[in-house]
């Protein structure tokens, strides 16, 4: 290896470390402000290690609302979100790329093409349709909307494009039906975007704020977000809870890439680029 060619390599990972530790400054601060007192939030100069540590804004955010259940409701409505958005995504991305029908192509970029239309756009509709449903403040009515991922079937469709079809004639001489082909051959041979596609609609569902707001007006039901946003005060915010209670909340997410990290860039590369 050259000298050039070395110093080029050590400025890259320099270059590298530098973005890494400054995107990692409003984590740490939100670690550092979660460990503060009341008193010590607005001290100058600013103390990025608390002089005098405490635990008291976690004990906080349990105490001011139910926050255990409110957890619970965040992963129930994240995790039915999630396993809905893949399977209804992946059963329309295999009907898409591997069942010959009549003006499959049109309605596949037709389906693709309301994805330039902007969410806001459809909550009033959708607010309708789940009022004259009866499902105002229920769980169902924030599940529901995941049937409809026009992004999660293009990423799939691009996926399931690969499947080599005698894999497929194979699985129908043995005599599987369409389903066992689907959910048998297709289904793991697509792994890897099935893993990237869970941890973004799990983090979107996550994090969520707005529709859960429309939806749920019972407070016992409120997800995360919701109940987060009741921690900023009109006039005065204690940011140590807050940040106690955002750190809290980032936990299930970050178990979640951990487990799935193997797949998640071999998952975008598949379902963004071949086709």
């Amino acid at each position: 290896m050259t000298a050039k060619r070395r110093l080029g390599t050590t400025g890259y990972y320099v270059v590298s470390i530098l973005i890494a530790v400054v995107a990692m400054i409003p984590f740490l601060w939100m670690i550092s402000t979660s460990l503060k007192s009341r008193g010590a939030l607005m001290s100058i100069p600013i103390e990025w290690i608390p002089a005098e540590p405490s635990l008291d804004a976690y004990g906080e955010v349990f105490s001011r609302f139910p926050f255990l259940k409110t957890i619970g409701n965040s992963l129930f409505i994240s995790v039915s979100y999630t396993i809905i958005t893949l399977i209804s995504a992946s059963m329309a991305a295999f009907a898409f790329a591997k069942i010959k029908f009549r003006c499959a192509n049109l309605l596949l970029k037709l389906y693709l093409a309301t994805m330039m239309i902007p969410t806001q756009v459809t909550m009033i509709p959708l607010f309708v349709i789940m009022n004259k449903l009866g499902l105002i403040d229920s769980y169902a009515s924030v599940i529901l909307p995941s049937i409809f991922r026009p992004f999660a079937v293009f990423m799939l469709v691009q996926q399931m494009r690969t499947v080599p079809v005698d894999y497929l004639d194979a699985a129908r001489v043995d005599g599987a039906n369409i389903f066992q082909v689907y959910s048998r051959v297709a289904l793991p041979l697509c792994a890897p975007t099935l893993a990237t596609l869970a941890v973004t609609t799990f983090m979107e569902s996550w994090n969520d704020y707005l529709w859960p707001l429309l939806m749920l007006t019972d407070r016992a039901k409120m997800t995360l977000p919701i109940a987060l946003s009741t921690l900023n005060g009109q006039y005065n915010t204690e940011y140590n809870v807050l940040m106690a209670g955002s750190l809290i909340s980032m936990i299930p997410i970050i178990i979640i890439y951990l487990f799935a990290q193997k797949h998640f860039k071999n998952g975008l590369m598949a379902g963004g680029i071949k086709g």
